[in-house]
């Protein structure tokens, strides 16, 4: 799926208002109701859906941004849509802020791994382009639509006329909050599974050698605790998965905390898909 291709200019909203969530929830329920692939289904349904996912915790991820979604029975093709308003809705977002954009991601109910990987790719989307700017500026439905299809794509939609080359990646993390970021980079890639080891630093056992005693205060804990994503990976995607973990953790040859080995494969059977 191509996300461009799905992205509703009849449901976009540059002068949206609110007062409170639920009242937020309704009026986007309506304008789902717009597109022609809600046709048959109606905005009540999209309002239940949407709200029941907000009652298991707020889709405003901070920033002023959020992104309420849902899978709607009986929706056969993606909606995706987005509104701007100015003077901001009480969102229970995690920073507490008002939220003046959202996006909204409708989904079938069987496509969980296409919604994953949506979700992913608009809240990358958000942090790495303008289109955040470019959507509270824009004044009419056409051109918030215009400038999502601009600055969205699927970069796991490319078709494949041969098998796959695999590679095997393990990227090694000791900061927890990197493994996070990295995942979310390699869902939005397509990467549908990946098996992650907690491991314990060489800091942790070289801490307790009691002639390296005076040096304790220096192995920092931090770094005692490791990460390791284990992943089969296509081999077109081998070096956007490099440059999305320096995105996170800044250049591999120049800082600490994070590594990468990329081994080829000679036989592989069966997959590590678990979504």
């Amino acid at each position: 799926m191509n996300i461009p291709d799905v992205i509703e200019a009849v449901s976009c909203e540059p002068r949206f208002h609110a007062r409170t969530k639920d009242e937020a929830l309704r009026a986007l329920a309506r304008l789902a109701a717009n597109s022609p692939a809600l046709e048959a289904v109606g905005a009540e349904p999209v309002y239940e859906a949407l709200a029941k996912r907000e009652s298991q915790g707020s889709t405003g991820f901070g920033n002023e941004i959020a992104l309420p979604h849902a899978r709607i029975p009986g929706l056969t093709r993606f909606v995706v849509f987005a509104v701007s308003c100015p003077r901001g809705i009480p969102f229970d977002a995690l920073d507490k802020k008002k939220v003046k954009l959202l996006f909204v991601i409708l989904a079938p109910p069987d496509a969980v791994t296409q919604h994953l990987r949506v979700l992913a790719t608009i809240s990358r989307a958000i942090g790495h382009t303008t289109m955040k700017k470019e959507l509270l500026a824009a004044r009419s439905a056409e051109t918030m639509a215009e400038s999502i299809i601009r600055n969205l794509g699927d970069p796991a939609a490319t078709a494949q006329t041969a098998p796959e080359v695999m590679k095997l990646m393990l990227i090694n993390l000791y900061v927890e909050e990197y493994l996070y970021e990295v995942l979310e980079m390699m869902v939005e890639l397509g990467i549908e599974g990946a098996t992650i080891l907690e491991s314990t630093g060489m800091g942790r056992y070289v801490s307790s050698v009691p002639i390296f005693a005076e040096f304790i205060g220096f192995m920092k804990e931090s770094k005692n605790f490791s990460k390791t994503i284990i992943a089969m990976v296509p081999d077109r995607h081998v070096q956007k998965v490099v440059e999305g973990v320096e995105e996170v953790t800044g250049d591999l040859d120049k800082h600490d905390g994070a590594a990468i080995l990329v081994l080829d494969v000679g036989r592989y059977k069966g997959s590590m898909r678990m979504m």
